[in-house]
């Protein structure tokens, strides 16, 4: 453990400032980042209070295992992705997979979309070279672009602005399709994709799918009598947002004060994160999320030790409040089953309340021969089956998933049904940096742990 001093410095939105930072922004001009900062707090916030409150009550359900959270999205967003038809299918494809979850794992399901502002990604190196040129990484377009130039990989603080207004755009989007019942449980034909009957996927899957939807009678009865609401109540579906907080300027900006609510929240997502390669105790990031009423989640690989997690949950949950704190592991396929037991072994020892969430998706890329981002279809499989029957075995509820995943026919990871082999991944690679899983992907993962689920 690190050595803190017995009393912790007071917090305000700013005193990351103090702290060294592992993936630093860079910027050029503190004059130009100023003005970008000013002008976010003056524009009003993306969510609200009471919707972080409502999520926090459902994270705390979760914990106690009447809950399962469904976490996923873009591995980055871009500002050009923010279209209609690119929202709709994410929303179609989380919707479809919670509807099988629910059947599945017979308890109600929290969705939370890795959209509306997961506009920053953490890099390896702070610089790329090719051809002997040297530049900064593309950070996402929050920060840079990604355009392999001088100028576009320069971080330019006006960019938190575009991503403030884009993600404003997509909240606005799925809260008036919310609104006109596009998530209408009664409807799940709404939610098929375009290419739902000729994108090639599993016969199977498809004659599960659509016999699942033509009972749905069956599922809304038994979500009654779980208590989840009255079945007329179930038209309106509710979707959470979600991003890692990794540029801490945008982050803090729109980090305020609320009417009748004590504490700071910050109002850019209900739930943000702090991923693997910012979580030091003594770091920038960790300073920010200790100091805000939100509930955060935090990345964890397998190298992480268990009283390492234990010191984390401590500083960002003091109180020890019910559905503030989520871990989400990320392990990789070869590691959960050693690494995972000790780290819930030891949370469980100290008392800490916290949600464990699987992030299959991290821990299992590769790289073809071609040097092309991949990751395989059973390796995420693996994981995930693997880390349920370590929380089965440890009596402690695998809360949730996360996963990178598209509602677009893209062919970024290999395997599944479909059967993407690595020549096929030129097909339609979209990604600007890690591999999702596309649509028969994300739904195939579905089935599978929702049979887990439900045996």
């Amino acid at each position: 453990m690190s050595n803190h001093p017995a009393e912790t410095p007071p917090w305000t939105p700013s005193s990351w400032r103090t702290r060294p930072s592992s993936q630093p922004v860079g910027y050029a001009n503190e004059t130009d980042v100023l003005a970008a900062e000013t002008h976010l707090r003056t524009l009003p916030p993306l969510v609200t209070s009471w919707e972080i409150e409502r999520l926090k009550n459902e994270i705390a359900e979760a914990q106690a295992g009447k809950r399962f959270v469904l976490q996923g999205g873009d591995c980055a967003e871009t500002l050009a992705d923010c279209t209609a038809e690119r929202i709709a299918n994410k929303l179609k494809i989380l919707l479809q997979m919670s509807l099988v979850l629910v059947h599945g794992g017979k308890k109600p399901v929290t969705r939370i979309g890795r959209f509306a502002g997961q506009y920053a990604k953490p890099r390896s190196s702070l610089t790329e070279t090719r051809a002997g040129v040297t530049l900064p990484s593309y950070f996402g377009d929050l920060v840079n672009r990604a355009e392999f130039s001088p100028e576009a990989r320069r971080p330019d603080p006006w960019l938190m602005v575009r991503g403030y207004t884009h993600a404003a755009l997509t909240l606005n989007f799925i809260r008036s399709l919310i609104d006109g019942g596009f998530a209408d449980l009664h409807h799940p034909e709404y939610w098929d994709l375009t290419f739902f009957g000729k994108s090639g996927l599993a016969p199977h899957l498809k004659t599960e799918y659509e016999r699942m939807t033509r009972n749905l009678a069956d599922g809304l009865r038994f979500m009654e009598a779980l208590g989840e609401s009255a079945v007329d109540d179930l038209t309106r579906v509710e979707f959470f947002t979600s991003h890692e907080g990794l540029n801490l300027h945008y982050e803090a900006a729109q980090t305020r004060t609320v009417p009748r609510r004590a504490g700071w929240y910050n109002l850019s997502t209900h739930l943000p994160w702090v991923g693997e390669r910012t979580r030091s105790v003594d770091g920038a990031h960790i300073e920010y999320f200790r100091g805000i009423q939100n509930p955060v989640g935090v990345k964890l690989g397998p190298k992480v030790q268990p009283e390492a997690a234990v010191e984390l949950a401590a500083m960002l949950n003091p109180g020890n409040e019910p559905g503030k704190m989520v871990f989400i592991a990320r392990m990789g396929a070869e590691n959960a089953a050693a690494s995972l037991p000790p780290l819930i072994e030891a949370v469980q020892r100290s008392g800490k309340r916290v949600l464990w969430v699987c992030d299959p998706m991290h821990g299992n890329g590769s790289t073809t021969t071609a040097g092309i981002k991949t990751r395989n279809f059973n390796a995420i499989l693996s994981e995930l089956e693997t880390s349920y029957d370590v929380h089965q075995r440890a009596g402690v509820p695998l809360g949730g998933v996360h996963f990178e995943l598209t509602g677009d026919d893209v062919t970024e990871c290999v395997g599944g049904a479909a059967g993407i082999s690595e020549a096929d991944l030129t097909v339609n690679y979209a990604s600007p940096c890690d591999p999702r899983l596309n649509y028969q992907q994300a739904l195939e993962m579905a089935f599978l742990l929702g049979r887990r689920m439900g045996g």
